[in-house]
């Protein structure tokens, strides 16, 4: 035998209660059926709702109350094909929408609704749907839940009488009909024979109970999802349906938010070591989730997380707690008096101050009877007024394989620590199964995805990017991972999510991702223009966000620290930062390191060229470094490369603009200001602090060509060519060449036009190659040499592509 429970989507539309009938009656043709129904879906708020108009005396509950039982009438013409059937029907759903319109009609006169009217009229729901449901199925036989569900009343609320209920469950259901069908939640006051029900969710209760009560062989929860999910789906788009749970796990997951089912439901099945099979009754053919006693071969120590909005943290404290037995009993004894669930306890070691969970509406009244309750000590100063703050979430992670795996609280903190979420409180208990914690309501969305991604509960591990700057290099980033995503999640289970791109002027922005195909389009868009970037990427408040810079703006550089203290990693192309004053340099490295994000910038120098990456690691293993010479600037390289008896000086520069190796406005190149920013980032990075103003320039091309606008130097530029050619032919007859050099020896830096010979590194450094000599106390002898394109949209987006991947495999 089994029981089968349907949740108010199962009975809600004519779809879903067709999709009931053809369960049932398949599962009826082997084995006798009970089957538990609720209300249509929202059905039981509109009942409450209709309620409270007609108690406030607003003539809009005939309205309502008309809308519901239009909404029976059509479903029950729809389904029920047999004449007599659907007459006999809607003469039972007729007669109790008539009893209910009278009870609404006596609410409305006498402006007064009862704890007990208030159940009766929520019970109709119920009776209702039980009604069409017994009337569809074939075979169908309502029985009244009324008869065998029996409660009484504790602290304000209606509890189960479980041996009566028990009792009489057995006698009703002696001679079992094919297939039975209850109405869900709806019972009877033990002494007064009143309606009464079971709470919000007390269908799968009532469910529950009777599969105790006969020894079920299952008891399977039909509702409108494949199972119990590893987080919530609506938050997270990566949860999947965890195949099987053990009572204790699902417990856990329900009582912090999981509403597959309703908690107390576990209880009565898992006493009798009854399965709980949950399936979607729109998707009949998907497995669902098994919950059972022991899983085998249960590897995963996380099964799922779940969380519950709206938490009002109550702190209780005060001297007088210290050591003083009771004052834990008096709490909790208080609020269960008043009827206030503590879904979370947390007490530091000290005893002075004990911090309890409970959900914002009952805030204020546990607050006031707390008050209330050490009122003598709050007035002798012994203890505190209770402290409140709202507008927090608590999140649990579960998992019975907890206990069996070391150092899982410590990757849930600093996970969460890494992402700039800060955990107000936290609880754990000595079978490792639950711990749950409160953060900011604010960080749940971010506090769920990270820990999804970081426990491996999702299939792939996701980078959030926002990319600025869509020109030749940004643009070229975006088609490399566009055209790697797939790649990607396959090969490496990383999803790269381009959550933000901007421009100049325009930003288009969404948290599922962009659309990389026709991105220039979007940013085109009148919604995307005038955004402000800074308020955009923090205000999105997304996990795993790195930020990447493939701008020259001095404004956007200006932005990293606030995203670094916003725990947003930064990978600049951008060099202005990494070249700015050193204590704006240091203080940006010591904001990432101490939020444990990433400030990463190896195409400041060299393009894609590994040489900070390089150096960084000659340090961090002990070495020191004495010397660089570099030629590190693609753009004079290819200059002096070109420049020939046939080829002037400033041919080889409009050559350099026109082939993308020299900035829009040459000049930057030609005045080593480029060069300079990239010797100063290197010499940080060999550990010692130099300014701008510290390096040594030797220039060669005369400052006047400086000032003006672009369109006058080109003017004037021509008149340099015969000095130039001059130079090169005394340069060429000697057997020498031209490279632009920057030097860095024991922190003292240079920039300068060198000429060198045919035996020197740089002599064969050809187009517009870059190359660095590293001189170490262990390369002393034999520098080490890193020789590469230095320049180039694609080269320079490939070495951003590499740094992001570099934190991709954190």
């Amino acid at each position: 035998m089994k029981v089968l429970k349907f949740g108010g989507t199962s009975v809600g539309s004519v779809k879903s209660i067709l999709s009931l009938k053809k369960i049932v009656e398949t599962e009826a043709r082997t084995q006798p059926v009970v089957v538990v129904v609720s209300a249509l879906g929202g059905i039981t708020d509109k009942l409450i709702a209709t309620s409270q108009m007609a108690l406030k005396g607003d003539d809009k509950w005939r309205e309502e109350f008309d809308a519901m039982v239009t909404r029976h009438h059509q479903m029950i013409d729809t389904i029920i094909t047999d004449d007599k059937k659907r007459v006999d029907l809607f003469n039972k759903v007729d007669q109790l929408f008539d009893q209910l319109k009278s009870i609404y009609y006596g609410v409305y006169l006498i402006h007064d609704l009862s704890k007990k009217t208030e159940d009766a009229i929520v019970s109709y729901g119920e009776r209702l749907s039980s009604n069409i449901v017994a009337t569809l199925i074939k075979g169908g036989k309502r029985m009244n839940s009324r008869d065998f569900i029996r409660t009484e009343k504790k602290n304000g609320k209606h509890r189960l009488v479980a041996d009566l209920t028990n009792q009489l469950v057995r006698e009703a259901f002696k001679d079992m009909p094919e297939v039975a069908v209850v109405p869900g939640f709806i019972s009877r006051d033990k002494d007064t024979s009143e309606t009464t029900n079971l709470g919000r969710g007390g269908s799968d209760y009532t469910a529950a109970i009777i599969a105790a009560a006969l020894d079920a062989e299952v008891l399977e929860i039909w509702t409108d999802v494949d199972g119990f999910m590893t987080a919530d789906p609506r938050v997270i788009k990566t949860a999947y349906t965890i195949n099987e749970l053990s009572y204790i796990e699902a417990m856990e997951l329900c009582n912090f938010g999981a509403k597959v089912i309703y908690p107390p439901t576990i209880y009565p099945v898992c006493v009798k070591n009854i399965p709980i099979k949950v399936k979607n009754t729109f998707n009949p053919e998907h497995p669902g989730t098994l919950i059972k006693d022991h899983i085998e071969n249960d590897q995963k120590p996380i099964k799922g997380i779940s969380s519950i909005k709206g938490t009002t943290l109550i702190t209780v404290t005060g001297l007088s707690m210290v050591g003083v037995i009771g004052v834990n009993r008096r709490i909790f004894t208080t609020l269960a008096n008043k009827g206030i669930s503590v879904f979370m306890v947390s007490q530091a070691s000290s005893e002075n101050s004990t911090s309890i969970g409970v959900r914002d509406e009952d805030a204020a009244d546990a607050v006031e009877v707390l008050n209330d309750e050490f009122a003598k000590e709050i007035e002798t100063g012994a203890m505190f007024p209770m402290h409140a703050e709202s507008g927090l979430a608590t999140i649990a992670i579960v998992g019975e394989n907890m206990k069996h795996t070391p150092g899982i609280a410590g990757k849930l903190f600093g996970t969460l620590g890494r992402s700039g979420i800060s955990v107000i409180a936290c609880a754990q208990g000595a079978s490792e199964t639950n711990i749950s914690f409160v953060v900011d309501g604010k960080f749940l969305r971010k506090s769920l995805n990270v820990l999804h991604d970081s426990f491996f509960l999702s299939e792939y591990k996701v980078l959030n990017l926002f990319i600025c700057g869509v020109g030749t290099v940004g643009g070229k980033l975006i088609e490399q991972i566009r055209s790697q995503y797939e790649t990607l999640m396959q090969r490496n289970g990383l999803k790269l999510n381009v959550v933000g791109i901007a421009s100049s002027k325009a930003g288009i922005y969404d948290r599922d991702g962009i659309d990389l195909e026709n991105y220039r389009e979007l940013l085109k868009a009148p919604e995307a223009q005038g955004k402000n970037l800074r308020d955009e990427v923090i205000g999105m408040n997304i996990f795993n966000s790195v930020f990447v810079d493939c701008t020259a703006s001095k404004d956007i550089a200006a932005l990293y620290q606030s995203f670094l203290e916003h725990n947003i990693s930064v990978i600049a192309a951008n060099k202005l930062a990494a070249s700015s004053d050193y204590a704006n340099y240091m203080k940006l490295k010591k904001t990432a390191r101490d939020r444990g994000v990433w400030f990463r910038y190896e195409t400041n120098v060299g393009a894609g060229l590994p040489i900070i990456g390089t150096i960084n690691d000659l340090r961090n293993s002990g070495d020191k470094i004495l010397k660089i010479e570099a030629v590190l600037s693609g753009t004079l390289n290819f200059i002096f490369n070109e420049i020939a008896a046939d080829v002037p000086f400033s041919e080889t520069v409009r050559r350099a603009k026109e082939q993308g190796y020299s900035e829009p406005d040459p000049r930057i190149d030609l005045s080593g200001t480029d060069v300079v920013r990239k010797l100063v980032i290197l010499t940080r990075e060999a550990g010692y602090k130099v300014e701008q103003a510290d390096v040594e320039k030797h220039l060669f091309v005369p400052n006047e060509y400086f000032e003006g606008s672009v369109d006058d130097f080109w003017k004037k530029l021509p008149a340099l060519d015969a000095d130039f050619e001059a130079r090169r032919q005394k340069l060429e007859a000697e057997g020498k060449r031209w490279r632009f050099v920057a030097t860095m020896e024991n922190g003292v830096t240079n920039v300068a036009l060198r000429e060198v010979d045919i035996n020197h590194p740089f002599y064969r450094l050809e187009g517009s190659n870059n190359i660095v000599l590293l001189t170490t106390e262990r390369y002393k002898e034999y520098p080490m040499l890193i020789q590469g394109y230095g320049a180039g949209a694609s080269v320079t987006a490939a070495g951003v592509f590499a740094n992001i991947m570099s934190i991709a495999n954190i």
